[in-house]
Order: structure tokens, then sequence, then C-alpha cells
């Protein structure tokens, strides 16, 4: 009985499971014939237009490339020194910019960063950029962006299909789209991991940022669920990244983090993103110097976009602080001004501008504060001449073109203590300081004031030293540097 009792559940669940089997089959298979006909009618279409245009085409996946910030510094100069290089292929930029021209982009370009193409780019203007803004997704941000770039990379993969793909602003999840749909060789140059062993020690440390809200801090549930989330998330991201056949990071402290996500030691080297140093190594500073001491406010210069992670406000409380220790001092109040010098790429960053104007007021400092938003690249560079102070408060930054192209004018340049400025750039040189390092209100204000009160003599040396050492941080440097991390890429194309 009891035996007739198991075989019969057994033949239950064995007319249970063998549908269900044979479903999962079915499924698998229809799943791969779509894949395989889908990369079929790519490949296709690839084919068309090689045959058409009788040339291979390279496309870089920058979905913000008319907004003004280092990563567009970085996606021009690349695509200048590849066109330079290889004169027999075409180049494509997937952008989600809208209301704006082929024309308009490119001159933005060449007023921003005086950057100026040998010959024109085709653009594939995109529909769906919204799906990769972070407002769209006020919970889960990472895991809906990513989602999102999976859409917006399908987009594109779909209006043109390239040769070679490369994601030049970090969109991870778009590599393999482009690699098994597509068929494309990947590469990848990273500005910033999506997700870093820092964002995890920030929960697990329950630390409030402008990543990790208060709500989330203050609850150990919430922490730990937020946790295993971005632990889950890190694995998808590290697969994904995985599948980029050539990767190029923009620091030492990027690349500790990719390596670690990544793991592709092999195909990962550090390329350091092009700073325009040259425009500013050009005037002397002794002259400059002597134009400043007759100056009776000194100028305190930021630049960086207007997003939450340059953290804005820390700046402006800081100065606060500077202000309130210098007000003793006769004119001592009127001694110094802080002008914010950043561009905006979409109306999120322009209500932080408003926001940012408001804590000012509400400080009682807006009269010593300036906002410039995206200005010229010669007005950028007038401003950052007359400086005496750069200043850099992003925790973490991956690395820092704005810190470079400060130290090249020849301001005392001021940086958070973290990622990029303190591995890489605000390191001695010849034996003595390059700049200073800060990490909160107090240590920025007060190294803010010991700056303020050196000698002319001596913010010269510190000066001088800082520009000799930015010279590796110049356009050729990375120019020669991307040229070599790419050939293998490049090698694969037929000509």
């Amino acid at each position: 009985s009891e035996l007739l009792h198991v075989s019969g559940f057994g033949r239950l669940l064995w007319s249970l499971l063998l549908p269900c089997f044979c479903l999962c089959l079915v499924l698998t298979g229809l799943l791969f014939l779509l894949i395989v006909g889908v990369r079929a009618w790519l490949q296709s279409n690839r084919k068309a237009r090689r045959a058409r245009d009788g040339r291979p085409a390279v496309a870089f996946f920058h979905p913000y490339c008319n907004a003004g910030g280092g990563g567009e510094r970085v996606l021009w100069c690349a695509i200048r020194a590849l066109q330079n290089r290889y004169q027999d292929v075409d180049f494509v930029v997937y952008t989600g910019d809208q209301g704006v021209t082929a024309e308009q982009i490119l001159d933005g370009a060449r007023r921003r960063f005086n950057i100026r193409l040998p010959r024109p780019v085709r653009f594939i203007f995109l529909k769906h950029r919204l799906l990769v803004e972070a407002s769209l997704y006020p919970h889960f941000t990472l895991l809906g962006q990513s989602i999102g770039s999976l859409f917006l990379g399908w987009e594109a993969l779909t209006a043109f299909t390239p040769d070679l793909y490369i994601d030049s602003m970090g969109y991870a999840f778009t590599l393999p789209v482009f690699r098994y749909l597509g068929g494309c060789r990947v590469g990848s140059y990273v500005h910033y991991p999506t997700i870093s062993t820092d964002m995890l020690s920030v929960v697990r440390e329950r630390n409030p940022r402008f990543n990790n809200a208060d709500y989330i801090s203050n609850n150990p549930v919430l922490s730990a669920i937020k946790v295993i989330y971005y632990c889950a998330f890190a694995l998808l991201y590290g697969l994904a990244g995985s599948c980029s056949d050539v990767v190029m990071v923009n620091s030492t402290w990027t690349l500790g983090h990719i390596l670690a996500l990544w793991r592709a030691p092999n195909r990962t080297s550090v390329v350091y993103p092009p700073c325009d140093v040259q425009a500013f190594l050009d005037i002397p500073l002794d002259e400059e110097e002597e134009q400043k001491g007759g100056k009776k406010c000194h100028s305190v210069v930021s630049v960086a976009q207007f997003r939450p992670e340059k953290d804005h406000q820390l700046q402006i409380r800081a100065f606060r602080k500077l202000l309130d220790r210098k007000g003793a001092e006769p004119g001592g109040r009127e001694s110094v001004k802080l002008v914010l010098i950043g561009g905006c790429r979409n109306q999120e960053d322009e209500d932080r501008v408003l926001m940012l104007r408001g804590l000012c007021q509400e400080l009682g400092i807006g009269d010593r504060v300036e906002f410039k938003l995206n200005i010229p690249f010669e007005e950028l560079k007038k401003e950052l001449v007359e400086a005496t102070i750069g200043l850099h408060t992003m925790w973490n930054e991956h690395f820092g073109i704005g810190v470079v192209e400060c130290m090249a004018a020849g301001t005392v340049i001021l940086a958070h203590k973290s990622g990029g400025p303190k591995l890489d750039i605000v390191v001695p040189h010849d034996g003595g300081p390059t700049g200073f390092l800060a990490d909160d209100e107090d240590s920025y204000a007060e190294a803010m004031e010991r700056i303020l009160n050196l000698t002319p003599n001596a913010r010269l040396d510190l000066r001088r030293r800082a520009r000799q050492s930015v010279t590796r941080f110049s356009d050729h440097e990375f120019e020669v540097s991307f040229l070599a991390a790419a050939e293998p890429l490049m090698g694969t194309l037929e000509r």
C-alpha cells in the first residue's frame, strides 16, 4: 500500500515536471532562435552599410555629448586622435541631446574645449535618453538606469550597427548588447565605476551621503537590504563589464575598483584623461603674480558640473566659515569671493543651481558668491588665470580634470582628500607639495585661510611645482596612451 502510494506520488510529480521541463526547453529554443535571428538581421544591416559606404565605422556611446564636462573632453579628444590616425574609418556618436544640430554640438566642443575635429562625424540622435535619467528612478536608481541603458543601447544598435563600439560614458550594460546581439567588437573608457567597494562601505557603516538617504542610514534593516542589493548589482555590473575587449580607466583609483569588479587585468590599462594644460602653461606665472599683487580681492574658483556628487554645498558652507574667520580683519569679507563655474546637463541640474543660490542667501554670503554656467573656454581660462585658489570638493572623484586645469592655470589647488586628486594629481613633485587636501568644512576653511596667508613668493613656488607636475596630463600624452590602448580593437577592423 505504501509502495503504491509512493509510486503514485512519483508518477504525479513526474506528470507535473515533465510538461514544465518541455515548456522550458521550447521557450529556451525560441529565445535562442530569436537571438540568432536578431543577430543575423543586425549583421545584414551592417553588411549593407559597409557595401554602401565602403569603409568600417566606429561608434561612441555618449548620450550627453553636449554636456560640456570632463567626460565630453575625453570623447572629442579620442575621436580627434582616431581620425588623425585612421583616415579610412568613419566615426559615429550616439547622443540623446535633442533640439541641437550636429554643427551646434561640434561648435560647442570648439568653444568649451578648444577642440576642432579634422573631419565631420555622424550623430545618431536617440529619442529615449529619459530612460537613463536618475530622476526617473527615485528608488533602485542604479538598477533602473542600468536597465534603461539596455533599452537605450538597443535603440542605438538598431539605428546604426557599427563594426566597433566604444562606451565612453560608463553604461557597461550596453556592452553585452552590442557584443552578443550586434556582433561588434567592444571597448570602454571608464570614468567612474557605477558601483564600488567604497559605496558598499558607506551603506555598511550607515553613513549618510548624497546616494545614501538619512532614512536608510538610520535604519539597520533597510541598510542590510541595500547592502544585499548593492552586492547583487556589483555582480551583474562585473559580468557586463567583463564583455569588453579593451578597458581603459582614467585613474589609479578607478583602476583598483574596475579590476576588482570586472576581473580583466590583461585587458585593462590606465589612460589619464586629456587636460588642456598648454593653453594655461603659455601664460607666465611671474607676470600673473605681479598682476594679482595689486588686487584687493582674492578669487576662489570651482570648476565642476552641477551634479550632486560634486558637493557644491560643502564649498559654500566652507567658504562661509572662511568669511567668518576673516570677518575680524579690516576689509576681510571683501577681500575674497567664491566663483562657481560649471555646466548644467538638464533641468535637474538647473534646479540644483537654484537651490545653491538659495543656500548662499540663507547663509548671508550671496554678495560674495558668483555662478557662471556653461561659459566658453576663453572665459573659463580667464577666470582660472585670475584666481588665487582652485577649489574641489567631490568625495572619491575618479580623476579630476578641473583640478589639473586649476593647477596648470596657476591657482593654488585645494582638493578633496580622496580618489584621483589624492592618488594621482595633488602629489609631491621635485621634493615639495603641489597643493592642499581637505575633507570637511573646517579643514577646507582652514586650508583656504592658510593659502591666503602665504607670502606671494611662497605661493609662487608652490604654483610652479604644480604646473611642472601636470604636463603628464596633456592632450598629447592622452592621445599617445589612448591610441596604444585602442590599437588591438582598431586592428580588427576590415578595411
